[in-house]
């Protein structure tokens, strides 16, 4: 039969408030609300569902206080993470919020009311001491540590949750499995012993082989169940990584091994995160839990160094098992011997045997050059839906954002620029010219500063998007702040590549070539805030390239922005 939740009991809001459910749902509709963050979201559902069992609420003071300190709620019962709704005091003052109050938690993607709390403390939160006490260093190297300080709001409100209704998911719905669909599912399939598997990342052949040695080390079932809700920046999407989980069910023995996804908010806690993650398998009916080298690791801290020894997470989990009641199974990382045509453990590997591994960073590599990735590593029908999700260079779109003073000549650069690529071809090629944005997309704006940031934001946001498409972005505004320019390029970059062109043409040239007497106008007075008259133009400090077109030619210009292009693998048949 299926392991015994934390605590004891199943804490399933949903079935214990089906009864009262329509009456709940009424009462939503007329309490003041707060929209979740989706870390809150995440929190919310496996509260709702049990996976947090026991905890029936977000954190109060004293259980916040109890869980950061000691690793315990105040009953004595083991709790790693502090898990809280965190809400800005002028919100809270503006809704009138106060202990006894109702409050309605609303879903950010469609509005619906998931739950309403009733607030029973509002409190002010140490992050300094809970960066050091539960993820062991105030370093915001860490994921956590950066969210907490960065995204985490003032005040905390501590309370009882009752169960409205339960998020609405699309994607992968079928294998989207609560704890007590999960535990139906053992009954179903008479698994009485079911080793759980975490993963944040694609699964190759190692992972299929540790899970297999798992099941036969303790003579049980395994159950996959990837993180699907919050993981750590610049992981691969969940979309992909289902797809790669989909790919490899069908490698396991038949009947061996079931995939089910859970919609956790990682916090990447290292050792505490560990003991979290085989509390919530134990909510889902797992009797034993695999954990690696470097489990829930963050990776290096700010001064280059691990937050975490590598099998520091197994030793902390391992000192709680008498009372976790879940059978933690440790492993070493898993090498391929070529010899013998095998994974094992790294420290069962004889001694002079011949090794081979490819890691995370060589991987990444491979994807984006398109080298090829050998079938002792990964499963081809993996590598097909990595190679989709991970096209090569030539493949993936880029945005050359050139920046400079009215008339500077960037506008000319970004029309040859559109004729070199145009003839290049391989992929569409938009041109976002600074006065055709203007007219088609900020009609509205004036000229201030803030107005100026909103119309550079929205040319980042359709760059980023064209960029996403695999397209060619040329964006020619004059975006002054050198804020606003970075922020485009944060967007950029996480979907292409982004190049940063500063046309830096003398103003007296500008004022030269400005045919149409705007310059004049503004130093006449007639125009006020003009961008190199009575305005700042704030230099980028380091483009990728910068030009001045009364000392190089525009086609020269062109030319040296497709050497750029060529040099990162974007254009060119490598």
């Amino acid at each position: 039969m299926a392991n015994s939740p934390h605590g004891g009991i199943l804490k399933d809001l949903y079935v214990r408030d089906e009864p009262i459910q329509a009456s709940l749902q009424a009462e939503a509709e007329t309490l003041p609300y707060v929209t979740l963050t989706e870390r809150q979201l995440c929190d919310l559902e496996l509260i709702l569902n049990g996976g947090f069992s026991p905890l029936d609420g977000f954190l109060t003071q004293a259980e916040y206080t109890s869980v950061v300190e000691t690793l315990r709620l105040p009953d004595g019962t083991l709790w790693a993470i502090p898990i809280y709704l965190d809400i800005a005091r002028s919100e809270l003052d503006k809704l009138g919020v106060s202990t006894g109050s109702r409050l309605t938690l609303r879903d950010p993607r469609d509005d619906q009311p998931l739950a309403i709390i009733t607030v029973s403390d509002l409190y002010t939160p140490d992050f300094a001491n809970e960066a050091e006490k539960v993820y062991g260093a105030n370093d915001q190297a860490h994921p956590a540590v950066h969210y907490l300080f960065n995204n985490t709001r003032d005040t905390f409100v501590g309370g009882k949750l009752q169960a409205v209704n339960a998020p609405q998911h699309y994607d992968y719905v079928a294998i989207r499995r609560n704890p007590t669909e999960v535990r139906a599912l053992f009954k179903k399939l008479n698994w009485t012993r079911v080793v759980a598997f975490q993963t944040r990342n694609p699964m190759h052949r190692a992972h299929r082989e540790l899970t297999v040695r798992a099941a036969r080390m303790r003579h049980a079932n395994v159950l996959i169940q990837p993180v699907v809700g919050l993981t750590k920046p610049g992981d691969i999407d969940h979309f992909t990584r289902v797809r790669v989980y989909q790919a490899i069910m069908p490698k396991y023995p038949n009947g061996m091994a079931q995939l089910s996804l859970l919609p956790l908010a990682m916090r990447m806690g290292g050792p505490r995160e560990a003991l979290w993650h085989a509390i919530i398998r134990k909510n889902f009916g797992a009797t034993h839990f695999i954990i690696g080298r470097d489990h829930a690791g963050p990776g290096t801290n700010s001064q280059g160094q691990d937050f975490y020894g590598p099998y520091e997470a197994q030793d902390l989990v391992l000192k709680y098992k008498d009372e976790l009641d879940i059978e933690v199974v440790p492993f070493q990382m898993l090498t391929y011997l070529p010899d013998t045509d095998e994974y094992m453990p790294i420290n069962e590997v004889p001694k002079e045997t011949k090794t081979l591994n490819i890691s995370g960073t060589e991987l990444r590599r491979r994807l984006k050059t398109g080298a090829p990735i050998p079938e002792w590593f990964s499963y081809p029908e993996v590598v097909r839906i990595l190679r989709e999700a991970n096209p090569p260079r030539d493949k993936q779109g880029f945005t050359v954002f050139l920046t400079g003073l009215h008339a500077s000549g960037k506008e000319a650069i970004a029309r040859a620029l559109q004729v070199a690529l145009n003839q290049e071809g391989g992929r569409s090629v938009s041109l976002l010219l600074g006065e055709t944005i203007r007219h088609e997309l900020s009609s509205e704006l004036g000229y201030t500063k803030r107005e100026r940031n909103i119309n550079v934001a929205r040319i980042g946001f359709v760059a980023a998007e064209l960029t996403r498409a695999g397209a060619a972005c040329i964006a020619a505004p004059i975006a002054p702040y050198d804020e606003a320019r970075q922020l485009v390029r944060q967007q950029v970059d996480k979907t292409g590549g982004f190049y940063l062109v500063h046309v830096a043409t003398p103003l007296e040239a500008c004022i030269k070539n400005d045919r149409a007497g705007v310059y004049q106008r503004a130093i006449n007075g007639e125009i006020k805030g003009f961008t190199g008259i009575d305005d700042v133009y704030e230099a980028p400090e380091n483009p990728d390239l910068s030009a001045d077109i009364t000392k190089t030619s525009i086609s020269q210009i062109v030319h040296e922005i497709i050497l750029l292009l060529e040099r990162d693998g974007y254009i060119g048949d490598r």
